[in-house]
């Protein structure tokens, strides 16, 4: 494929499309935009200097796009967006995970959780409760069991199982809330 561009519009050093070094880098490019979801997870780095409670920052940029899903094409619609978010954020976060685990900027995983809270549920009181709820459980880890344990499993799999756990205790809780009112 020859390069579109007149040569005189060339920069020296520029990467040609067809190069392998500019495909790998396109990429690592949307492996971070994607782990980052869309740029949520690097709101609170850029402003505050500190990635504490960017996955809280994701999960809610997720939530109205799940209760949409639900709203559009029923629980089996969000069923379909849940399991892609897994399967978005197992692709994604595979680059950056390394000997430290989860960088507190990769939060398509707390996308996919928010994802997996929500089905079947509308805004109040269900989403709002469950949605909650896979945020505290995800947070306190240790006190709702599964959620540790499943942290540590390797690689991006261990990223996204233990907000997959969070968001099914968000999911049942919230349809309990759901059946009880």
């Amino acid at each position: 494929m020859p390069f579109p561009w007149p040569k005189a519009k060339r920069m020296p050093g520029y990467l040609k499309p067809e190069s392998p070094v500019c495909r790998v880098t396109i990429v690592g490019s949307m492996h971070r935009v994607v782990a980052s979801w869309f740029g949520t997870g690097l709101i609170l780095g850029r402003y505050r200097g500190d990635d504490l409670g960017s996955g809280t920052v994701g999960a809610l940029f997720a939530l109205p796009i799940a209760l949409l899903i639900g709203f559009w094409f029923g629980w089996q619609g969000q069923v379909v967006a849940a399991v892609a978010a897994v399967a978005v954020s197992l692709w994604s976060a595979r680059p950056f995970v390394g000997p430290e685990g989860d960088a507190g900027w990769i939060v398509v995983d707390e996308a996919a959780g928010a994802f997996i809270a929500v089905i079947g549920l509308s805004l109040w009181p269900g989403a709002i409760v469950a949605w909650l709820v896979f945020r505290a459980a995800d947070i306190f880890k240790n006190f709702a069991p599964g959620v540790a344990p499943a942290e540590n499993l390797p690689g991006a799999l261990g990223v996204t199982a233990d907000d997959v756990i969070a968001g099914l205790y968000g999911l049942v809780v919230g349809h309990l809330v759901v059946a009880v009112i």
